[in-house]
Parts: structure tokens; C-alpha cells; sequence
């Protein structure tokens, strides 16, 4: 007998590995290239990226990172309080490739699109309701994690950074060969 998963309000309840039909898989991506890529290729007179892939140790080791830094601030926090938000994100124009200087991606890469992984923590927002707020888990805006739980108010990035994760291998520049859609 096959398990799905079931929802608890919009919280899905993982009881067995998430499924989709190639099909499935098959029209959102179409979707997808049809509209969005076409309509930025076309616009932006460029080939963007269709795709991103990040090796299985770069996203064990950032959920690693924020799992530790979180619980180094906060011991109370647990893995579903927490989770990531995939950002939408476009590397710079090729001739400001100098704000790229400490990050060792090459220039082709250069206006495509790309993702930005930020943590996420669940907390209540100004009327009780749980949400789930970016949050730097380094420094939470420089307060501790408890004191950032107890804010009713989304947690500010900081100048200096904080853990995020980016840099995939875009196809293109890279190659298709290794794509099943």
C-alpha cells in the first residue's frame, strides 16, 4: 500500500519520499521555458540559465551550518523550526564583475539567473500567526537567537553577512548532456 503525504493545515506531514510523475516534471519545467525563459532571453536579447545544480555535500554541509549555528544560539531550536527560502537572484553585469572578487565564480555566468539559499525560522508574527522569517543565524542581527525568537518583527540581514548558499553550476554556461529534461 503506497503512503502519501498528508497535510496538517500547510504543513506537510513526511511520511514517505516525495513523488512526482516525469509527466508532471515534464510540463512545469516546459511551463517554465515557454514563458519565463523565453520572455527574459527574448527582453534581455541573452541565453539564460535553465537550470541549477549543487552537489549533495555543499547542501548537506550548509543545512549542517545552520542546524549548529542555530542550536550554538538557541539550544531550543529544532529542525522544524527551521527551513530554507530559495531566492531568485541574477549575477551582475559583466563589467561590475569586480563586486564578484570573493567569489570564485567565472565571468561567464555573468547576468543569469541563479538561487540564493537564506535560513528560515519559524516564529510568530504580530498576531500569533507562525511564519516562517529569514533570519541570520551567525548573528540574528546581532542579538542571541533567544532574544531574535521573541521579536514579533522579521530579523534584518546584517552588512557583514551571514550563512546563505549560491554559487550551483548554471546550464548554460554549462552543458546539457547530463539533463533528462
Amino acid at each position: 500500500m503506497e503512503t502519501k503525504p498528508t497535510f496538517e493545515g500547510d504543513i506537510e506531514t513526511l511520511n514517505s519520499p516525495g513523488t512526482m510523475t516525469h509527466a508532471f516534471i515534464k510540463e512545469l519545467i516546459n511551463n517554465y521555458r515557454n514563458n519565463q525563459l523565453q520572455t527574459i532571453n527574448k527582453n534581455l536579447e541573452m541565453d539564460d540559465a535553465h537550470s541549477i545544480w549543487f552537489d549533495l555535500p555543499k547542501l548537506k554541509k550548509f543545512i549542517a551550518d545552520m542546524e549548529a549555528e542555530a542550536k550554538k544560539n538557541n539550544p531550543s531550536v529544532t529542525e522544524k523550526d527551521m527551513g530554507i527560502r530559495f531566492y531568485y537572484a541574477a549575477y551582475p553585469k559583466a563589467e561590475n564583475w569586480d563586486m564578484m572578487k570573493n567569489h570564485p565564480i567565472p565571468k561567464e555566468y555573468a547576468e543569469k539567473h541563479t538561487l540564493v539559499m537564506v535560513p528560515t525560522l519559524k516564529k510568530e508574527d504580530g498576531n500569533g500567526k507562525l511564519l516562517d522569517f529569514d533570519f541570520n543565524v551567525l548573528t540574528c542581527n546581532g542579538k542571541p537567537l533567544a532574544v531574535a525568537l521573541k521579536s514579533t518583527s522579521a530579523i534584518p540581514p546584517v552588512e557583514d553577512g551571514g550563512l546563505a548558499q549560491n554559487h550551483g553550476n548554471l546550464i548554460p554556461p554549462d552543458g546539457t548532456v547530463s539533463e533528462s529534461y
